[in-house]
């Protein structure tokens, strides 16, 4: 087996690695490009999708990108999960791991989606109990994504300042996705660009960009984190705001489905890419 280590990702921008592209991402001479990983689609004994991360992974670094911890969910983790999670994490050393800040099963029960947690002084402790478990298991900090969210929700205090304690709190760092943070900013009334300025930069481990659509029924006063469209130019916009103020950080473009050509992606890529470097030249 081949031993890796794991030096920080490249302050550039990567793409989530899609079967389709697999090909691609070997024989890309792009710079700087790194790859983000579902784990869940990794978790088994061999085969090819493992032979084809193996090769990838001689070549470029990956972050591991977790959907189904439930990190702030009810039942005990599972157990099974946490293993194959942590040989994966052991065998292809990732530069960077990250969840959720979100549940998606309860009472033994998965669910197809990840539901943001009340933001009261309960939840936040009991979620940082679960980070605290989560990293011991693993050995490691982990980056917590803020989430999508579509109708208001119990709050005793913004999200920011609660993503802020909840760092404080374990050690964790932050996976901030700004296609959320529009998202639900559309949805529920905040100011979208002070809530990016409201999260000091050296918790921002990883920015995710993605694509974003409105619902069938109630148009654009209901938008819908769908991971299926190019990222939207207010979200552009944002992003911009979020990397002139904090520099840059490893930037993801997410898309999970509508997949796109590889070249297609690479320039969505080559956009963000470009915002990193010339923040670059400018530091």
């Amino acid at each position: 087996m081949v031993s890796y280590s794991s030096p920080p990702l490249p302050p550039r921008a990567g793409i989530g690695l899609k079967p389709e592209h697999y090909r691609a991402v070997l024989d890309s001479a792009a710079d700087g490009l790194w790859l983000e990983v579902h784990p869940e689609n990794y978790m088994v004994e061999g085969g090819p999708r493992l032979a084809w991360l193996e090769a990838i992974r001689q070549l470029r670094p990956i972050s591991l990108h977790g959907v189904g911890a439930s990190l702030g969910g009810p039942d005990p983790f599972d157990p099974d999960h946490l293993r194959a999670l942590k040989r994966l994490v052991d065998r292809y050393q990732p530069a960077l791991v990250s969840e959720h800040v979100a549940w998606s099963a309860a009472g033994g029960r998965y669910f197809a989606d990840l539901f943001p947690l009340p933001r009261t002084d309960e939840a936040l402790c009991w979620l940082a109990n679960r980070i605290d478990a989560f990293q011991s298991a693993l050995g490691r900090q982990i980056l917590v994504e803020n989430p999508s969210i579509y109708l208001p929700i119990k709050s005793e205090m913004d999200e920011p300042d609660f993503l802020v304690e909840l760092c404080q709190r374990t050690g964790c760092g932050l996976l901030l996705d700004v296609n959320n943070v529009y998202v639900s900013a559309n949805n529920t009334g905040f100011d979208a660009g002070i809530y990016v300025d409201a999260i000091p930069g050296h918790l921002i481990g990883e920015i995710h960009l993605a694509g974003h659509e409105a619902d069938a029924k109630k148009g654009r006063s209901l938008l819908i984190d769908t991971h299926g469209a190019p990222v939207a130019e207010p979200v552009w916009v944002l992003y911009r705001r979020l990397i002139d103020r904090v520099g840059s950080r490893p930037t993801l473009i997410e898309r999970d489905a509508n997949i796109p050509t590889f070249e297609e992606l690479m320039g969505e890529r080559a956009q963000a890419d470009q915002v990193l470097q010339r923040e670059l030249e400018l530091a």
